[in-house]
């Protein structure tokens, strides 16, 4: 059942940036400055705090947020791009622009119920050959022993945040997820903190000449 307007709408956006973006925009715009390309999707936008950069970047950037505060901040801090409230569950078709270089999603995938939603909703945006860059935070063995010998398990994954976190990815589990869902893994990339402790990751896949979705 589609998640209606109001609903996600409820999702508030202040005009601070993210927490995580002192260390994770340095590294997603060098990605997509090494890539090349100029047509840039950014599905789940937020506040576009990371819309701003990229423009600032010399990127053409369009950017989708369920959150109507998200896409009223973002129109005021990025005047320049193009911004629709909607988000990857819904149908692409709606979206008029198409044939991205390239689709970034920072740090919303583990919010999803149906996480496959995203890779498919990039794959129907991006020309072939296009590029899916996309960040969560980071789960291995090492960070996970860590938490756990620390007791911090219920901590970090404390039910009580509305919109919190409802997926905990490792390397292994967004590759295959991406590879399920029609795209092919590049590179990866630990961002915050030492190595095998990162804060988040960051997984650069291309879109399959053939799609199986």
């Amino acid at each position: 059942m589609p998640i209606t307007i109001e609903f996600r709408s409820t999702y508030k956006h202040g005009k601070r940036k993210p927490c995580t973006h002192d260390y994770l925009v340095p590294t997603i715009v060098a990605l997509c400055r090494h890539h090349g390309g100029k047509r840039l999707l950014d599905l789940g936008c937020g506040n576009g705090a990371l819309c701003r950069e990229l423009t600032d970047a010399g990127f053409r950037v369009v950017g989708i947020e369920p959150s109507e505060s998200g896409i009223s901040i973002a129109k005021q801090l990025v005047p320049e791009g193009v911004f629709h409230q909607m988000g990857v569950y819904d149908n692409p078709d709606d979206m008029p622009e198409m044939r991205f270089d390239i689709a970034v999603s920072t740090e919303v995938v583990e919010h999803l119920f149906r996480p496959s939603a995203l890779p498919k909703y990039a794959a129907a945006k991006l020309a072939d050959g296009g590029l899916l860059i996309i960040s969560t935070p980071y789960h291995g063995y090492l960070k996970n022993l860590l938490i756990c010998l620390l007791n911090k398990w219920d901590h970090h994954h404390s039910p009580g945040w509305e919109g919190g976190h409802i997926k905990f990815w490792s390397r292994k589990s967004l590759s295959d997820m991406l590879g399920a869902n029609g795209f092919r893994i590049l590179s990866f990339h630990g961002v915050g903190r030492v190595p095998w402790l990162w804060k988040s990751m960051i997984v650069v896949a291309k879109k399959s000449d053939q799609q199986t979705l």
